[in-house]
């Protein structure tokens, strides 16, 4: 009990009222993921603030708020396209508490009636991920370009507002997988570099066509293997330059200049 309740002033109990009011209308609250389920695509929440309750001699002791369980969790998303990223125990998000009972529409989608009056209410919140404290603030923010990547920073792709210059970067490998064509177009050169084996391989052919020269060399030697025809047709010169051997294998091999 407020001992505010006790005083012989309509005003202060008026003031009292309105504070009891306001405590239970919940607005937002920052939180942390306990648990996520990809399937439903919501999770349960420690709301990272504690709450108070008056023991019965009228103290006041902070205690956790109960946990949130099914909150909706949000991924950017329109026009058939969303963008996720995994959601992982001690991730901090926000929780946004609706004005209304949200229910209806979580289960069926649409336009719903509220299944329950409950206005601002605990069980109403939705979890925005991605807000840091600063005990788990990520550091190196490229102030100057967009970039999605890893909170260690090593695996990005940065893109570059100002030159347009896109830059993907990762101590790992790259894979990309297609069920179709794949086509790199550019105005300028297409520059590929390993320091390991670089290989080109295709299961019905490999074709390199340029109206200008070509040239394929290697410091330890080159080696061409087919298991068709190797057929190379050149309207100017041909040269091969190598410090090491050169090997060319296949059941048949044309040059044509």
């Amino acid at each position: 009990m407020d001992s505010r309740e006790r005083w012989d002033d309509p005003e202060e109990a008026l003031r009292v009222a309105m504070d009891g009011l306001k405590s239970g209308l919940w607005t937002s609250l920052p939180g942390i993921v306990q648990s996520f389920n990809a399937n439903a695509v919501t999770a349960t929440v420690q709301i990272a603030i504690k709450g108070v309750v008056h023991t019965p001699d009228g103290k006041a002791q902070f205690v956790n708020m109960p946990l949130l369980v099914d909150v909706p969790v949000h991924f950017p998303r329109g026009g058939n396209c969303t963008l996720t990223f995994p959601v992982t125990k001690g991730d901090e998000c926000l929780v946004v508490f609706a004005a209304r009972c949200i229910d209806g529409w979580w289960q069926s989608g649409g336009v719903q009636p509220p299944a329950e009056p409950r206005i601002h209410d605990l069980s109403d919140g939705f979890a925005f991920v991605g807000f840091f404290s600063q005990a788990t603030k990520i550091s190196n923010i490229s102030t100057t370009s967009a970039q999605l990547r890893s909170n260690d920073g090593q695996a990005y792709i940065d893109l570059n507002p100002f030159t347009h210059v896109i830059t993907l970067n990762t101590p790992s490998k790259v894979a990309v997988v297609t069920g179709g064509d794949a086509t790199v177009t550019a105005q300028g050169n297409i520059n590929a570099s390993a320091t390991g084996t670089a290989t080109i391989s295709g299961t019905a052919g490999v074709n390199i066509n340029s109206p200008a020269a070509v040239t394929i060399s290697g410091s330890t030697g080159v080696s061409i293997t087919t298991q068709g025809n190797a057929t190379a047709n050149i309207n100017g010169s041909l040269s091969a330059t190598a410090t090491g051997p050169v090997s060319l294998n296949a059941p048949n091999i044309h040059l044509n200049g």
